[in-house]
């Protein structure tokens, strides 16, 4: 009843709110992700998606299907996998920001290791800046991070805004520098929060400083000041500082999925990477699934 080549589209769509950007990660035209979107939407009778010439957002028939679509996915791969008798195999160096610690990516990972067990499959939780230098200098072989908005490099998994964000009871004294918590450099978050205060005029104070999302969350819990964060991913306990506190805005951030050069890990590789894109939205607090 539904094409796995238009749930396969819809997904892309659904993750990226642009048919354009769906387009360019199915290598299809744009024409096509219309097509595929409306064939899928005469399938079911329903409407998937509302759209406009500005924006792309899912109806609640569309976020019912983003589980239905998820499965039959899973479900069509493993039994494409059984009956090709092909096995995935070797070693794969995976790298996921810090800033997947709080969500559901051990899911993704528990299900890829399901379907393919005769891969070994080695994690390293970083900062996004940090893994794309251990990519770079070969020692990861797919990495999930944050990448700047000029960045062109990596697959785009979704857009996302950066907010401030800390305790509820926390207030700030316009008359007294910002408490920031923050991640050590290079980190993405730590370099746009800064230089969006730096155009602002504004002041401020490091009042903690750690390489871990839990010791980030752990002061801003306790008060001790605000840090900039995707606002797709706000660790429970915490809410985003409210405007009349005069935070500069801190614009949009790209979580991408980038490979690396080692010809033995690429079918891995993209195996894992085709498993991140179709549960994205797992990975999300706005869809309704929780972190």
């Amino acid at each position: 009843m539904y094409d796995p080549s238009h749930l396969r589209t819809f997904l892309s769509v659904a993750q990226t709110l642009s048919f354009t950007q769906a387009a360019r990660r199915l290598g299809l035209r744009q024409s096509t992700v219309s097509q595929h979107v409306r064939r899928l939407e005469d399938a079911t009778g329903r409407q998937l998606f509302t759209r406009d010439t500005h924006s792309v957002e899912l109806t609640e028939d569309g976020e019912a299907m983003l589980g239905f679509a998820r499965r039959i996915l899973e479900v069509h791969e493993q039994a494409a996998a059984f009956f090709r008798g092909t096995r995935l195999r070797g070693r794969l160096r995976f790298g996921a920001s810090e800033d997947f610690v709080l969500t559901r990516l051990p899911e993704i990972l528990e299900g890829f290791r399901h379907d393919h067990p005769e891969v070994d499959l080695e994690l390293t939780v970083e900062l996004s800046g940090t893994l794309h230098e251990q990519l770079a200098a070969g020692k990861l072989d797919l990495v999930l991070a944050k990448r700047r908005p000029e960045d062109p490099r990596g697959e785009l998994v979704w857009h996302d805004r950066l907010v401030w964000i800390g305790a509820e009871r926390l207030r700030l004294d316009a008359d007294r520098p910002v408490p920031l918590i923050v991640y050590p450099p290079p980190g993405i978050t730590r370099a746009l929060a800064l230089e969006a205060l730096q155009r602002q005029g504004r002041q401020w104070r490091i009042a903690c400083t750690s390489g871990s999302l839990n010791g980030l969350v752990a002061a801003a819990r306790a008060g001790l000041g605000v840090m900039a964060h995707s606002r797709g991913l706000i660790p429970p306990g915490l809410v985003r500082v409210a405007d009349r506190a005069g935070l500069p805005e801190l614009g949009r951030v790209d979580f991408v999925l980038v490979h690396g050069r080692r010809p033995s890990a690429q079918d891995a590789a993209d195996a894992l990477a085709a498993a991140i894109l179709a549960g994205s939205d797992r990975l999300q607090g706005r869809r309704g699934e929780g972190l």
